[in-house]
């Protein structure tokens, strides 16, 4: 086989295309996620704390910046792509449960088990002997 053959094999696979699909999804809603914090809650919490910008915020050291608001919009971009990717996973779950929980079938046998072949030949032959033998009358194994 080929090498073209053989990509060609890996990459039309389903769960490389939904990978590639996820992830493609994934980066969107990510950056759906960023302009939300940063243009829409960063702002509100701007006004709630009298103007305080969040996202400008650094620690400084000499030259050195460390850009902590920044910092923290990623942490609230996490946290709302946790949450979000949670409640999916959540209703996934509920689907499954739901599948599952469908009543089984009716049973198309009988519940009595039936006995092996050899043992109704058996007992089809057997010979019952008088009431006051020893022995059982006409009752099979």
């Amino acid at each position: 086989m080929g090498m073209m053959q053989e990509f060609k094999k890996f990459i039309l696979r389903g769960n490389v295309v939904d990978l590639a699909v996820g992830v493609v999804i994934g980066a969107a809603f990510g950056a759906i996620v960023a302009s939300l914090v940063a243009d829409i809650f960063m702002p509100i919490i701007g006004l709630l704390t009298g103007g305080f910008d969040i996202s400008s915020q650094t620690i400084g050291y000499g030259d050195a910046r460390i850009r902590i608001g920044k910092f923290l919009q990623a942490v609230i971009n996490f946290i709302i792509i946790g949450g979000c990717m949670f409640l999916v996973v959540k209703g996934m779950n509920l689907m499954k449960k739901k599948e599952e929980a469908a009543p089984p079938p009716p049973p198309t046998h009988s519940h009595r088990a039936r006995p092996s072949p050899r043992i109704r030949a058996r007992c089809a032959f057997r010979i019952t002997e008088t009431p006051s033998s020893s022995a059982t009358s006409g009752s099979c194994p």
